[in-house]
């Protein structure tokens, strides 16, 4: 595993983190204890220092889980939570109370006395507009409950605005192959004024894992079924934005036109996410240890050749960004 800077945070991350929304079960099979221990001390052993929640993963299960494992572990891991979509908050129930509630319950569940990161949770853009969020976020602070805070967007404009801010100190994206806007007009400007960056969602909802058919079926809970059109939230959050079958014909297309020898199509996504510059750690979920100890090997693959960075580029700009929906 290598390790690289979280901006400015005097932090140093590994270069792939542990998305845990599958821990809480929102979607999917709902992982036991013993599974979801198995998970996360999979991913310590591949030198993963830094897990991703939020406390509405599960409604809390997913922090849950997480203090439990680290309490009865001793290990040292960064731990990044959310703010701002549950508890009664989205989309309007935004306050200094409200916000302060919910970290005392993340740090309850964490095991905690400080928050490493605090991430806006996907709020409205009118509220990052505004300065009162950003003030709360400042005096919780100031009183030591949390250490570091952020956001989590949808769009490059939500993160341009963020960067604004004073005091943000992270940014989480979506980015993939499918999703290259970001690369080109947040992550640079990121990079410059030392904010760091989490990646979300690098395999396009497993789209670029290549095992899907037109036929695949998801179960009705997953929101690769029910979100598919923005249904339920933002609709970039599954599948990059694609529609599915498009998504589908555009992975087999990855595989069998640019796909270099010797690599897996999660590997090709993943990798192409680290050489992006100014990405300082990616955050793929995981459902099994197996899933876990590959996803962290790509760290120590070799960037990919420079053609075929420029083959994925030229792709998204001539098959995939008209067929992206929501952000690009």
């Amino acid at each position: 595993m290598q390790y690289r800077p979280l901006g400015s945070t005097g932090y140093t991350t590994s270069e792939i983190g542990l998305g845990t929304w599958q821990l809480g079960a929102d979607w999917g099979d709902r992982p036991d204890e013993k599974k979801a221990f198995a998970i996360l001390e999979t991913a310590v052993e591949s030198g993963v220092n830094l897990f991703d929640t939020a406390d509405v993963y599960g409604d809390g299960r997913s922090e849950q889980l997480i203090g439990k494992y680290l309490k009865e572990t001793g290990h040292d891991v960064f731990v990044a939570t959310k703010f701002g979509r549950g508890g009664g908050v989205y989309p309007n129930g935004y306050s200094l109370e409200s916000m302060r509630n919910a970290v005392t319950d993340s740090l309850q569940r964490l095991g905690r006395e400080r928050l490493d990161l605090l991430q806006l949770h996907c709020i409205p853009t009118e509220w990052m507009q505004g300065g009162e969020v950003w003030d709360w976020l400042r005096e919780l602070q100031s009183q030591g409950l949390i250490h570091h805070f952020g956001a989590s967007v949808e769009s490059v404009e939500e993160g341009l605005l963020c960067m604004e801010r004073a005091g943000c100190a992270t940014l989480q994206v979506i980015l993939n192959a499918f999703t290259q806007r970001p690369a080109r007009d947040l992550l640079p400007r990121a990079a410059a004024e030392g904010v760091g960056v989490l990646v979300r969602v690098p395999l396009a909802s497993g789209l670029l894992t290549g095992k899907f058919t037109k036929d695949t079926i998801f179960a009705k809970e997953d929101h690769r079924n029910y979100n598919r059109d923005g249904a339920a939230f933002h609709v970039g959050e599954t599948f990059s934005g694609l529609p599915f079958e498009r998504g589908v014909d555009l992975a087999d297309r990855v595989e069998n036109e640019l796909l270099p020898e010797g690599y897996t199509m999660p590997q090709l996504a993943l990798r192409w996410v680290l050489d992006q510059e100014g990405v300082s750690t990616v955050i793929p979920g995981a459902s099994r240890p197996e899933q876990v100890r590959s996803n962290a090997a790509v760290s120590d693959l070799a960037p990919l050749p420079k053609p075929v960075h420029a083959g994925l580029r030229e792709f998204y700009e001539g098959a995939v960004a008209e067929h992206v929906r929501g952000h690009g």
